[in-house]
């Protein structure tokens, strides 16, 4: 195979500390804490908002806190418990921050973000030095020719691009039966609480990689369940927005109608902080347009910790509850803190449609057709001289089967393949249906019913033992609604079953994400139940 072969990172092995300095560090309390509280050697935990103050009051530089992080990511990622969760460091980080950080000597930060490190899913086009090839080795030998609109937005913030992160190649649109958090690229990403755990996917990497403290954020993309998934099962926040409040372009498509880009962070207020910095009307994704006036380029105005007082908040339960009694548990657990802080609950607040929604075969009828007629129209751009369409990527992975097809194989991209047009009858009915059942007779009809802000559910069970042979084992997620409605999430956690992070998913009609964060930061500063991983390698540790 004539590729590219993509170099780790062993080149950073000699700045290691040790282990020990990292996972067993006590984590620092975040309340009230001061930038001048905030020191390199106390990185775990530490908010892009404390990290920001300790630069402005000069405790350290961006140059100085790219190379913290690219020595924890030696320590974690590449040695000591190896979660596989970088795929590739920026080669020119160093000197984007070094520019930074002149700025901000001769005329100040641009913002929250200025000098910040974020990670990026390896779905998000960079024209740089890096590669973006969702995960898969058929991407290899091309590079986009220019930023993702959401990047360039991230840059012009301030924000430090630190690398790409491992991923489910293809955003787990592959094979029926994959491992999540496995690509061809860089295999198999782990769970960083228990090492033999999966941490879920498609955006395995960014939730794994916040969670373990490798950079302030991450941002990762989601169809159905791909950004809040890795958040409950890594013990991190995740927000999926309404499609169309971030750009697509630049990002390797599944779905015009579900696809969309989103923040991980360790807490609530990181989250809406790179939030704001990616939103604005993108010409090349007419979605976006409805975004105008919508959209807010400051999210953390919207935090308030008494959120939830007199809030309405609906509980759902049908489909979503019985998979895991200790998640279950703590969702009665989180209930309860909700009705502490003044919240209004009405239990039950189910999705009527939610049955139709699991099993009913619409939705991936509009993802087959979506993901042949997006990808290629992708690939096309791009203009790689191999691999120009999807039968062009079912090819090389036929000739490169030892490598890509060792563990499943590619049975999505073969449906998908032998779907005709978009304006085929099958797909417009399919897509008609999704809208109804998400939407108007889903989540619209259950807050209309019942006046409510935000309907709240478990994201997911505990993360189950990574399985390369049979593939993943879920139990239950509650994505699926919001996913075929194109409406908002936002997961944040609400406790542990037996050592494994699980989170809380808010959910809500379209472009409410202000009511979503401060209903998820209230919450959040209700319960303080996050804590940092310890990386154990299996659950009887």
């Amino acid at each position: 195979m004539n590729r590219r072969r993509f170099i780790g990172l062993g080149m950073f092995a000699t700045m290691a500390p040790t282990l020990a300095r990292w996972a067993q560090a006590t984590p620092a309390a975040t309340q009230g804490r001061t930038g001048g509280d905030v020191d390199l050697a106390n990185l775990e935990e530490a908010t892009i908002a404390e990290l920001q103050a300790a630069m402005e009051e000069g405790g350290f530089t961006a140059v100085e806190l790219v190379n913290a992080y690219l020595e924890r990511i030696a320590a974690i990622d590449q040695d000591g418990p190896r979660l596989n969760s970088i795929l590739e460091i920026n080669p020119d980080a160093l000197d984007i921050a070094q520019a930074l950080d002149e700025e901000r000597r001769t005329s100040g930060a641009r913002g929250p973000l200025h000098g910040i490190p974020i990670l990026l899913k390896d779905n998000i086009d960079t024209a740089d030095r890096m590669h973006t090839t969702a995960g898969s080795l058929a991407l290899m030998n091309s590079t986009p020719t220019r930023d993702a609109f959401i990047v360039q937005r991230l840059r012009d913030a301030g924000a430090v691009i630190l690398g790409k992160t491992n991923m489910s190649e293809w955003a787990n649109f592959r094979s029926t039966r994959s491992s999540s958090g496995w690509s061809g690229r860089g295999g198999q990403c782990k769970n960083p609480y228990i090492l033999d755990r999966n941490p879920c996917g498609s955006s395995s990497g960014s939730g794994a990689a916040t969670a373990a403290n490798l950079a302030a954020g991450s941002i990762g993309t989601e169809t159905d369940g791909s950004i809040v998934c890795p958040a409950n099962a890594n013990g991190v926040v995740g927000i999926k927005p309404t499609v169309g409040l971030l750009s697509r372009s630049g990002i390797i498509p599944i779905s015009h109608n579900q696809d969309t880009a989103g923040p991980h962070g360790r807490v609530v207020a990181d989250a809406a902080a790179i939030l704001g910095a990616m939103v604005g009307v993108d010409p090349d994704d007419p979605a976006t347009a409805p975004s105008a006036g919508r959209a807010y380029t400051d999210y953390t105005q919207f935090l308030d910790p008494n959120g939830l007082r007199g809030a309405r908040i609906g509980v759902a339960r049908q489909g979503v509850t019985g998979y895991s009694e200790e998640t279950d548990r703590l969702f009665e657990q989180a209930i309860q803190a909700m009705r502490d802080a003044g919240a209004i609950i009405i239990d039950p607040a189910d999705i009527p449609t939610i049955s139709e929604i699991k099993n009913g075969p619409t939705e991936l009828t509009v993802l087959l057709y979506d993901f042949k007629h997006d990808l290629n129209a992708y690939l096309a751009a791009r203009n790689d001289p191999d691999v120009r369409t999807l039968a062009d990527v079912i090819a090389f992975n036929e000739a490169n089967a030892d490598q890509e097809l060792r563990w499943f194989g590619q049975e999505l991209f073969l449906m998908a393949q032998e779907k005709g047009e978009l304006t085929d009858p099958e797909y417009i009915e399919a897509l008609e249906t999704n809208h109804r059942l998400g939407r108007t007779e889903g989540i619209d009809a259950v807050l209309q019913a019942h006046q409510l802000d935000a309907i709240v559910a478990p994201t997911g069970s505990p993360a189950w033992p990574t399985d390369l042979v049979n593939g993943d084992h879920f139990l239950g997620a509650s994505s699926s609604p919001a996913a075929i409605a194109g409406y908002p999430l936002i997961s944040v956690p609400m406790g542990f079953a037996f050592g494994l992070p699980v989170g809380i998913t808010f959910m809500g009609t379209a472009w409410s994400e202000p009511t979503l964060i401060r209903l998820a930061y209230a919450f959040e500063q209700a319960t303080k139940v996050r804590r940092p991983p310890r990386f154990l390698p299996t659950l009887a540790e």
